[in-house]
């Protein structure tokens, strides 16, 4: 009687722990999915000073990018980069949506146009214009620029001009991967 109870205890343990396992395995696989894709750039590394050049003490154009690892079922790609260390709150830099997925980089100098190549738009960034705003912070500490690129399981189709907020918005429960390049810069 003894050994039958101690079987069935070790049955339930065993059941237990094959479902716990089973539960990491599928949140490892999504975790993976996530993390498939990658953010570069020529112009500088992750968690690197950001050149001049991209920022407002030089040409204040934008520096290239490139991606790979979108998912399968990826529809558009929105891009967002902006400034976490601003002192009035985060200060974005740039926001660009409804990218093609077969379009896996933007040269440097991206045209603060309403359209860019790929078919996407620009919104409105906090310098309020469209397109790319290079970094220009206050004196002092370096800030953190993130570039940010989602892959999104639907075209947003918003009008250029759209905020950062209106993007975020349209883009809730679409995500299907994302990925982030940190730069520095300071003053």
């Amino acid at each position: 009687m003894r050994a039958r109870r101690e079987l069935k205890r070790i049955s339930w343990f065993a059941a237990v722990f094959s479902f716990a396992c089973v539960g990491l395995v599928a949140q490892s696989s999504a975790a993976d999915t996530k993390s498939t894709m990658q953010l570069t750039s020529t112009a500088f590394a992750e968690g690197q000073p950001i050149p001049a050049k991209y920022t407002c003490e030089g040409k204040n154009i934008s520096p290239a990018l490139k991606w790979s690892g979108a998912p399968a079922g990826t529809k558009s790609l929105a891009l967002i980069a902006d400034d976490p260390d601003a002192p009035m709150g985060t200060w974005v830099h740039w926001v660009l949506f409804d990218l093609a997925p077969a379009i896996t980089e933007l040269s440097e100098d991206v045209a603060k146009s309403q359209h860019v190549a790929g078919g996407a738009a620009q919104g409105l960034n906090d310098f309020k214009h469209l397109g790319y705003g290079g970094p220009c912070p206050p004196r002092g500490a370096p800030h953190r620029y993130f570039f940010k690129l989602y892959a999104l399981d639907t075209v947003l189709g918003l009008k250029p001009g759209s905020s950062k907020a209106d993007v975020e918005r349209a883009m809730e429960k679409h995500i299907l991967a994302q990925t982030q390049l940190m730069g520095t810069f300071k003053r």
